[in-house]
Formats: structure tokens, C-alpha cells, sequence
């Protein structure tokens, strides 16, 4: 791939061989548009995203951290799938870094509250988790993924009548959710009315 090409005809054909699921004849535009225009964050972005997509993991995170370091004003999704990287690869310190710069550009980024939740999960402080969490149910409340979570956190801080109230909420919108729980927990929450 010739970087002397110019960019938006790279950029074009970059998008052209993804649609052809042709990846690494992608990720070779993407490596010759950012000759010619380093720390350009769609480049940078969509490499890292392929990468990530080709399970390469370690050179997606290595094209992601490229991103928040190089590249123009990185966006709050930047950080966010950088901390999504941390957390794959297990680096949970770091992730919890990335996750919170996410939040630092754009608090209402429910994903990011989510992934912050899950970190702090991981490493036990539940407290912390809570609050995640209260967070992203309150940005996303008809996802069941942050109550699910929510409901664990309270049984693992040993409110199970806490949990019970989420498993209620739940039947009203995620009724399997609720019935998952409740499996899983072997609590039992009827319907509220």
C-alpha cells in the first residue's frame, strides 16, 4: 500500500475492503493514511477497532493507547475502549484509569459506569460498585445488564432484600433477567403490581 496515495482515497478504499471483510488490506490503508497524517484518530480508531475484531488484543490495545496519547483530543469512547482492553487482557488498575478518564469527558457515558461497575467488582469493593452501578441504571434504566449486576452486588454485601427489590423491578420489563437471579441467588421476589 502506497502512503503516497492520497488520504481520502485511502480512506475510501479502507472502508471498501471492510465491507469485503478484507481486514488486513485495511489495516494496511489504515497504516498508510497515518503516514501521512499521524495521530489521526479515525485511522488510529479504526485500526485498533480491527485489530480488536481479528482477536489481536495486545496489538489492539498497543493501537488504542497510540490513540489517547497521539491522537487529535481523544473522546471519551477512546478512553472507554481502552479501559475495555485493559480489562480483557487483565489489567484491571489500568482499566479502572481509562474507565474513569471516560467518565472524566462524559459523565453520562452509561458504558463506561458499567465497565467501571465491573472492574470494581472484580477487585471486591462493592461499595464503590454500587455507586457504579446506581449510576448506569439510572442513564440506561431499561437495561437489564447494570441491575442484573446491582442485584449480585447486593447479595455478595449480604442485602438480600435489596437484591429482592431489583429482581421485582426486573419482572416488570426483563422477566427471564428476573428469573435468572432468582436461580442463581435461590431468591424469590413476585411481581410487583
Amino acid at each position: 500500500m502506497s502512503p503516497r496515495l492520497p488520504y481520502p482515497f485511502l480512506k475510501w478504499q479502507a472502508i471498501a475492503l471492510l465491507m469485503l471483510n478484507r481486514r488486513d488490506a485495511a489495516l494496511r490503508c489504515f497504516a498508510a493514511m497515518l503516514v501521512s497524517r499521524p495521530g489521526d484518530r479515525y485511522a488510529l480508531a479504526s485500526q485498533a477497532h480491527v485489530l480488536a475484531q481479528q482477536g489481536r488484543m495486545k496489538d489492539a490495545l498497543a493501537a488504542q493507547e497510540r490513540l489517547v496519547r497521539e491522537g487529535q483530543a481523544p473522546l471519551a469512547a477512546d478512553w472507554f475502549n481502552l479501559g475495555y482492553l485493559l480489562e480483557e487482557l487483565g489489567h484491571p488498575e489500568r482499566a479502572e484509569q481509562a474507565l474513569r478518564r471516560a467518565l472524566e469527558i462524559d459523565p453520562k457515558m452509561d458504558r463506561a459506569w458499567y465497565g467501571l461497575a465491573l472492574v470494581l467488582i472484580q477487585a471486591r469493593r462493592y461499595d464503590e460498585a454500587v455507586v457504579a452501578l446506581r449510576k448506569n441504571t439510572e442513564l440506561q434504566p431499561m437495561s437489564p445488564f447494570g441491575w442484573y449486576q446491582l442485584a449480585r452486588v447486593h447479595v455478595d454485601r449480604h442485602e438480600p432484600e435489596e437484591a429482592v427489590k431489583i429482581i421485582r423491578h426486573l419482572h416488570g420489563f426483563e422477566p427471564k433477567v428476573a428469573a435468572q437471579l432468582e436461580r442463581e441467588t435461590g431468591l424469590r421476589a413476585s411481581p410487583s403490581t
